[in-house]
């Protein structure tokens, strides 16, 4: 199976950098910490037709109206550990996409399985019908 983590990435990626809101103090109000990674799937050279239509698919909700996949890290309080989140979230993002799902296969119930839900169904029924108008 292909193995999205030996993918290079990092010649297509795009890192942009701001201040970050939430905890940290001053650190907050000094640094820019919180990063925002961009990938431009459509004109990548490292994913097929077949990948870039799973992501276009499956992954709408994190691309923006360019055509540009976005993730975000504002986690922490050092600008690296956002990047490696960021690096780290968009790799289980595209294992996610990529995965392909198992078909079901259904299973015939047990006859006792079939039995026992006879049996409540029909101690149930008894139940109900005690519950009726009594007649004097």
């Amino acid at each position: 199976m292909y193995n999205i983590r030996n993918t290079d990435f990092s010649s297509e990626w795009k890192f942009t950098t701001s201040r970050s809101s939430g905890k940290g103090g001053q650190n907050v109000n000094k640094l820019s910490t919180k990063v925002e990674l961009h990938f431009d799937y459509l004109n990548s050279s490292l994913l097929n037709d077949e990948q870039k239509s799973l992501i276009t698919q499956k992954l709408s909700g994190f691309i923006n109206k360019e055509g540009i996949l976005k993730r975000v890290s504002q986690e922490d309080r050092s600008q690296f550990l956002n990047k490696q989140n960021t690096m780290e979230k968009f790799y289980v993002l595209l294992e996610r996409a990529f995965k392909k799902k198992k078909k079901r296969i259904p299973t015939k119930r047990s006859r006792q399985s079939k039995l026992k839900r006879l049996k409540s169904k029909k101690i149930h029924s008894e139940k109900k019908k005690t519950r009726g108008r009594l007649d004097f």
